[in-house]
């Protein structure tokens, strides 16, 4: 009999605000007994996978959760650090070097042994190599500088850090170790363009049987639209206390459906598992609860961010063509321009419209429950509705409306953009619309499968206004995370998305003052060695 258990999940957009059942780092074998032993289970995947080849990856929806490991792991329930693949890791006295020693016996899923060559191979090879376009890179970056990796002996490996930096260990949390035997050839050897081999490796057109991996299941099969399968690692390393092999259930398989309606009539249909819930089906599914024979479950609020960005990004692409019309990105790089909209987005509206009320709103990229959250009352700017003061602020920077009431720039072009949004989501659709409405502007809706918008946001840059999400699982422990967003350089740094190794050349690219401040800020909060140190992070990203 299949275990059926069904998750509650609310965002608010531009709150940070949702209710689930998995929290950030919890391990699947937390939600298993042995009785399960043999069976498996279905789960739901929005999209498609992108690659098999982690270090390239830069799409949420993927199977490398369950087939990879790092050297620690962290407690879903207490958030502490635990080993993984390292049994146990220790500091010098200055904190610039730290020990990892890995547990004996540790095997990959084609039954080679996984040693210390595998983890420096990893490191100094792939997450290092700046010919690779790996978001890791950003996770190692100390300063102006990264760490080197050296082997001590077939089980332990030493990292030494340039500076002592305070989210390393939580950094090498989510870095998985990838297999030298099957992958150093591919990183050494170059394609026509002088760019390692590796980058077009393990892509979705592999053997998904040909992916080698350490977590608790290896791939088995793929069929693109429909569904990923995975079987138990026979060589996977972990063991209850009764010395029974883990995971329990045999298979997990994750079917792909881009639709959130579809995904509810396959669960209610008992074709899936589990479901994240919307604020829309809340209430049949609660209905249903008893007679369905499902359990609702509320796992509290998760960190995450829920945006309107814009693309600030002023440079040209290889053939010299602006990413944004130039027009456009005056008004976009207007600090004022963006404040407005900010004001005018109703999101009490779209709390109660579309989420049901159910959720709150938040200010800040950091969730409530950080210990490094400034709330308002002790001096985080806000930005709470107010229309009027939308409309003051655009016409004191030069902004005006004709007779029609549409917005005119200075020049007296019409203020219209884009707004893009993601195809499988309907939520994020429909606050895309109480936004168009809300901001009086003319903006036309994009609506795209999710795997294209991020090679617009992060390859091609021709996007004009975004409504996305930015997921931060665990930036309530380590805020340092966010960088990866925030940072200038940092991979995932959409609006102003610098040059990328293995990406055409881009001319004329720009960073602002604001955007320096950040990155400085980020360096200073890194180097408190202090987790419980308020000065950890204090950037106030509200402007």
């Amino acid at each position: 009999m299949k275990a059926v258990v069904l998750s509650l999940r609310i965002l608010v957009p531009l709150a940070l605000s949702c209710l689930l059942i998995f929290t950030g780092g919890c391990s699947l074998m937390k939600f298993t007994t042995e009785g399960n032993q043999g069976e498996q289970l279905v789960l739901v995947m929005p999209s498609d996978p992108s690659t098999f080849n982690l270090p390239v990856n830069k799409t949420p929806y993927s199977p490398f959760l369950y087939i990879y490991e790092g050297l620690v792991a962290k407690n879903g329930i207490t958030a502490e650090l635990e080993p993984a693949l390292a049994e146990s890791w220790v500091f010098s006295d200055d904190r610039g070097r730290i020990t990892f020693t890995l547990r004996s016996g540790l095997k990959w899923s084609d039954g080679e042994p996984l040693t210390a060559d595998d983890v420096v191979f990893t490191f100094q090879e792939i997450y290092l190599n700046p010919k690779i376009p790996t978001i890791y890179r950003d996770f190692l970056r100390i300063g102006s500088t990264f760490p080197t990796v050296r082997k001590l002996d077939d089980r332990r490996v030493e990292f030494i850090l340039p500076e002592p930096f305070a989210p390393f260990v939580r950094y090498i949390r989510i870095m998985a170790i990838m297999p030298a035997h099957a992958l150093r050839d591919s990183v050494r050897s170059l394609d026509s363009q002088g760019n390692p081999q590796f980058i077009s490796m393990w892509g979705t057109d592999t053997d998904p049987q040909n992916i080698i991996s350490n977590g608790p299941y290896r791939l088995i099969s793929y069929r693109p639209g429909e569904r990923v399968v995975l079987e138990r690692n026979p060589y996977y390393w972990r063991k209850d206390d009764r010395g029974n092999p883990m995971p329990y259930i045999d298979r997990l398989v994750l079917q792909i459906i881009a639709s959130t309606d579809n995904q509810l009539l396959r669960f209610r249909s008992g074709e899936l598992d589990t479901l994240e819930v919307t604020s829309k089906e809340f209430e049949l599914l609660k209905r249903e609860e008893k007679r369905g024979k499902y359990t609702i479950y509320n796992g509290g609020p998760s960190p995450g961010i829920r945006f309107v960005g814009f693309n600030l990004n002023q440079a040209r692409n290889a053939k010299g063509k602006p990413f944004v019309d130039p027009i456009k990105s005056r008004w976009f790089n207007s600090l004022a321009f963006r404040q407005a909209v900010a004001y005018a987005i109703n999101r009490s509206r779209i709390k109660n419209n579309i989420y049901r009320g159910l959720g709150q709103l938040q200010n800040s990229p950091l969730a409530e429950q950080s210990p490094y959250y400034l709330s308002p009352s002790s001096g985080l700017k806000v930005y709470n509705y107010d229309p009027q003061k939308a409309k003051k602020i655009l016409l004191e920077a030069g902004f005006q409306y004709n007779k029609e009431k549409e917005l005119l720039d200075w020049d007296g072009n019409r203020v219209q953009f884009t707004l893009l949004v993601k195809s499988s989501e309907k939520a994020r659709i429909d606050t895309a619309v109480h936004i168009q409405q809300d901001l009086g502007i003319k903006a036309d809706l994009q609506v795209l499968n999710f795997n294209v918008i991020l090679k617009k946001l992060l390859v091609s840059r021709d996007w004009e206004c975004y409504v996305g999400s930015f997921a931060v699982s665990g930036a309530d422990i380590e805020p340092n995370l966010l960088s990866l967003f925030w940072s200038s350089r940092g991979s995932f740094h959409q609006f102003n998305q610098g040059p990328q190794p293995g990406q055409p050349l881009i001319e004329g690219w720009q960073v602002s003052d604001w955007e320096r401040e950040i990155d400085s800020l980020f360096a200073a909060g890194a180097a408190e060695l202090d987790e419980t140190s308020a000065s950890r992070f204090t950037a106030d990203f509200s402007k």
